[in-house]
């Protein structure tokens, strides 16, 4: 399935869940938002969230400083 994750097209083989995507991003273990088609997405619900061809992802990650 094709997925666009912070403007980059991406094939990924189905079925696969936000947290599994997260994970392979290696993103998992990181702070982030995360915003599924326009809606933000509560890290709670990642593991039980599927992605479906031509979903767009946008992900940020917090970065602390001073």
């Amino acid at each position: 399935m094709e997925l666009t994750v912070n403007g980059e097209t991406r094939q990924l083989a189905p079925p696969l869940s936000v947290a599994q995507l997260v994970a392979e991003l290696g993103m998992a273990d990181r702070r982030i938002a995360l915003e599924l088609n326009g809606e933000i997405l509560p890290r709670s619900e990642f593991g039980q969230t599927l992605l479906a061809g031509g979903d767009t992802l946008e992900i940020v990650q917090a970065i602390g400083g001073g």
